[in-house]
């Protein structure tokens, strides 16, 4: 996906906060928290992965499937792949 390395920082930053969620929602365990507080971190957890896979999915499309210059096999392809990780990321 070399199209990302332009996000690349971006997009790194954003799994790095997700990891520190990870690791919150593991010391809330470890620390008998509620399970509303552990719910709610949970819920922001969920949330981050989900906009992370918006970005990577709008690139995916951007560079993948709605550019101009590729050939109608390269954007079938790329609609291909996209179909098969939402298909995946919904089950």
């Amino acid at each position: 996906m070399s199209h990302t390395t332009r996000e690349k920082t971006k997009l790194i930053n954003r799994v790095r906060r997700i990891r520190g969620q990870i690791e919150g929602v593991e010391r809330m365990l470890e620390d008998e928290k509620s399970c509303a507080e552990v719910l709610q971190l949970i819920a922001g957890v969920r949330g981050a992965i989900n906009g992370l896979m918006s970005e990577v999915i709008e690139d995916h499309i951007l560079h993948h499937v709605a550019d101009a210059e590729l050939g109608h096999k390269e954007r079938g392809e790329g609609a291909a792949e996209l179909i098969d990780v939402v298909r995946a990321y919904l089950k």
